[in-house]
């Protein structure tokens, strides 16, 4: 059960300062509990005390902030069920896929923890020259500083927590605003880091409004901008960030293709996996499927079948499978791009009604290449198929796309598989799976419109942290 009010975190600090933001149970629409709403105010006194907080960061020894990652370990997997519940009332997902979210949670807290403590450097031979003959290098990384982190809706604490705990493990401060729409899990993190030594300022987590956030993205006092989200809303606040850098994970289109010498049934059930799991709101959701016309009639046959045996419903049921979307506007807009879709010659093979926010699993056929479903993120529970003779050809089509997150290839072929990680133009290639498929250490993110820069707990320490570099010289040597 969810608490009657939640409140914000500001410099480490539960503060119930009113209860503005109503938060909704997606499946029912009704308001399910309040959350203390911040304003510019309290934002700005949130960083100037992350500015305070960061002297003392840079002086806590490395197993202190191990300490303070693996008490998070703890706390989590004592109140696993509590997370899994609000997870599953606020985001609308289904509770297995609730409870492996939690999973992924404290995975990535641990391998924060792991990495906190890892965290080198390197001496290098400067005497390369004549010159430079007695000097030697030498090199360390320190925090960058204070940090903005923005997360979204749909992995609500497996996406806080990889900006979370990497600035834990670097040694920086921060302020996170959550999505408005499910803010819940972040302020539980937010319960449980309190209740650690950081210092006084180390972290607040601020849900507000997104006309009151402009704080986030401008401030100079910030020294990085870690944005997960749309691409329109990622490159605008890019955009406004100033100096600082910018990470941005957003969004994708995502393709699988899979050749003649798949195992069909194995390809059926992972696709099923990634194209439909939390009713596909998932950047890396399987949307373009791309299959060689020897198994095409079989793929469908078998895909169409399974997909339309999909449970749907109340996201609480053991057996559900398909939940609601986070909200009635967005199941509409993709019923409108469905439609769309069907209207410019595709053809629906299943799916395609709507009630509420419960969009049926969807499948189309050979939709329009610049149709939405195709060209633009779906966000949704909704793929497309369509065959191809010639695996370059196939790889061509990938390409064709704004978006470059990950791909999903299907072959027993090592030189098509070396081909297509040689030639596609995404951040991650993902041999005999779906481009759904992640860990949380490998390196993560994207090119072109899905993003710059790359999540997993290594990755991120390295945006967070700045190399700073001793040269030491020896007289007469």
């Amino acid at each position: 059960m969810l608490a009657k009010s939640y409140p914000y975190y500001l410099a480490n600090k539960a503060v119930y300062a009113n209860e503005k933001l109503e938060v909704t149970n997606k499946y029912t629409q009704e308001v399910a509990t309040k959350v203390a709403l911040a304003d510019a105010n309290v934002i700005d006194e949130a960083i100037a005390a992350a500015e305070l907080a960061q002297g003392e960061l840079n002086k806590m020894p490395p197993y202190k902030r191990q300490q303070i990652l693996q008490h998070c370990v703890d706390g989590f997997q004592a109140r696993y069920d509590e997370l899994a519940d609000a997870l599953c009332l606020e985001a609308g997902k289904p509770i297995k896929d609730a409870r492996g979210e939690v999973t992924r949670l404290i995975d990535t807290f641990k391998i924060a923890a792991e990495e906190s403590v890892r965290i080198n450097g390197e001496v290098t031979n400067l005497e390369i020259t004549e010159r430079a003959k007695g000097y030697t290098g030498m090199y360390k990384h320190v925090p960058i500083g204070p940090c903005s982190f923005i997360s979204p809706f749909n992995f609500p604490l497996n996406l806080a927590a990889h900006k979370v705990a990497p600035a834990i493990a670097a040694g920086c401060a921060f302020v996170l605003k959550p999505a408005s729409r499910t803010p819940i899990g972040a302020l539980i993190i937010g319960e449980i880091l309190a209740e650690t030594d950081l210092p006084k300022g180390a972290f607040s987590i601020l849900p507000c409004s997104r006309d009151g956030a402009d704080l986030f993205t401008t401030d100079e006092r910030f020294k990085l901008l870690s944005f997960t989200g749309s691409p329109d809303v990622g490159w605008q606040l890019k955009a406004k960030a100033g100096k600082k850098p910018v990470i941005l994970e957003l969004g994708g289109n995502a393709a699988c293709v899979v050749d003649s010498d798949a195992d069909i049934d194995d390809a059926v059930e992972r696709i099923i996996f990634g194209a439909y799991y939390q009713s596909g709101q998932s950047c890396i959701s399987v949307q373009r499927i791309i299959v060689h016309e020897d198994i095409y009639d079989h793929f469908k046959t078998a895909f169409v079948e399974k997909v339309k045996n999909l449970v749907h419903g109340d996201p609480s049921d053991e057996n559900t499978f398909i939940g609601p979307m986070i909200s009635v506007s967005e199941a509409e807009r993709l019923e409108g791009w469905i439609k769309n879709a069907v209207e410019g010659g595709a053809k629906l093979l299943c799916g395609g009604e709507r009630d509420g926010a419960m969009l049926q699993a969807t499948i189309l056929e050979n939709a329009a290449p610049d149709s939405e479903v195709n060209a633009e993120e779906a966000f949704g529970p909704v793929s497309v198929l369509s065959s191809f003779s010639d695996f370059d050809e196939a790889l061509k089509r990938v390409n064709q796309s704004q978006f470059g997150l990950q791909a999903g290839i299907f072959t027993r072929d090592i030189y098509k598989a070396h081909k297509a990680w040689d030639e596609l133009e995404v951040g991650g290639v993902v041999i005999g799976d779906v481009p759904s498929w992640r860990v949380d250490n490998m390196p993560y993110g994207g090119v072109k419109e899905s993003g710059l820069g790359r999540e997993g707990i290594r990755y991120a320490i390295a945006d967070m942290t700045e190399i700073r570099l001793m040269v030491l010289r020896t007289p007469n040597k």
